[in-house]
């Protein structure tokens, strides 16, 4: 089983964007080292911890300081974006770096209605996406001299396309155009087991694929022993409250007891939005993988997880690659 990693470039109390970018550039090389398939890069808006906003420009700047990973998109959120220009955007990328390039897309607008407004965004735009997805993917396929708008560079390229969610319209889209298809298990993980049957059940095969490929979401917070694993996870706990309070910033500083700084009666909550977690020692990192892909059958997992510290954040990556290894050579056995 491939297993990816999903970064949103965090931005950590204490630091500012260019460490944040430099962070994530010598991430990126490191995971190619320890076998990541993929690396992946989210589109959020006026958010000042996250960096990960200009998506294709990271893309592009990963895709040139790694050799042989793919490097893409967790997602694209399609309705702030004209097909045409998406098409243009990874039509250029998957020339400079060839069969590296991957798009997944979204349909929310990574962000609140005055991001929307800022972008001059329709909410109406998200009920055109399976339409706007077909679209793309004529941009991005064979040349066809009838259309009348034809992408350049993007034509031919035939960029994977993949489709996220964290409902089961996304999986109703995946499942009816035939495309790979991604939770987001990582903060909503609610709707997961229906609308992997949902995929599984009503899934049309493609030219782009011939039978379902689901991709699991999950959490990675690891360190040398479980008391700091779960120290290290206090960070994102934190954001996520502060997220869904209004109160979004940068990433905060880990706490001894996260009890201190969340109210008690909103701590189950967050906990029940980031349960598809392994957090832990290397050998409980290892088991909770082992769990949670049994439970769910993906066809491949994509890591993630906000750290505060960079090196923790590292070491926490190198111990799931491990645990990933560890299962891969136990299933081959």
């Amino acid at each position: 089983m491939r297993y990816s990693l999903l970064d949103l470039a965090p931005v950590p109390e204490g630091a500012d964007t260019a460490q944040a970018l430099r962070n994530m550039e010598r991430l990126a090389e490191k995971a190619e080292a320890w076998g990541y398939h993929r690396y992946w890069l989210a589109e959020h808006h006026n958010m000042p911890g996250i960096a990960s906003a200009a998506t294709s420009v990271l893309i592009g700047h990963v895709a040139a300081r790694t050799r042989h990973m793919r490097v893409g998109a967790g997602g694209i959120m399609l309705p702030n974006h004209a097909p045409l220009a998406v098409a243009e955007a990874f039509g250029t990328l998957a020339t400079l770096h060839p069969d590296r390039i991957d798009l997944g897309l979204g349909r929310a607008p990574g962000g609140d209605q005055a991001v929307m407004q800022a972008l001059g965004v329709h909410p109406s735009r998200a009920e055109r996406f399976p339409e706007e997805i077909e679209a793309l993917r004529m941009l991005l396929g064979p040349a066809r001299d009838d259309l009348a708008v034809r992408a350049h560079p993007g034509e031919g390229t035939n960029v994977p396309l993949w489709v996220l969610g964290s409902s089961l319209a996304g999986a109703e889209t995946a499942a009816q155009l035939g495309l790979p298809y991604a939770f987001a298990s990582h903060f909503a993980p609610a709707a997961l087991e229906r609308a992997f049957a949902l995929y599984r059940e009503r899934f049309q095969p493609s030219e782009s694929l011939e039978k379902p490929y689901a991709m699991l979401a999950i959490n990675v917070f690891g360190a040398d022993t479980d008391a700091e694993a779960v120290r290290l996870r206090t960070s994102m706990q934190q954001a996520f409250y502060r997220l869904r309070t209004g109160q979004p910033g940068k990433l905060p500083r880990p706490v001894d007891d996260i009890r201190e700084v969340i109210p008690a009666g909103a701590l189950p909550t967050i906990d029940s939005a980031l349960s598809v977690s392994a957090t832990g020692s290397p050998e409980t990192v290892r088991a909770r993988l082992a769990e949670l892909i049994a439970q769910h059958r993906p066809d491949e997992v994509i890591l993630t997880g906000q750290i505060h510290d960079a090196t923790a954040r590292e070491r926490s990556f190198e111990i799931a690659a491990e645990a990933m290894s560890d299962l891969q050579a136990a299933r081959a056995a």
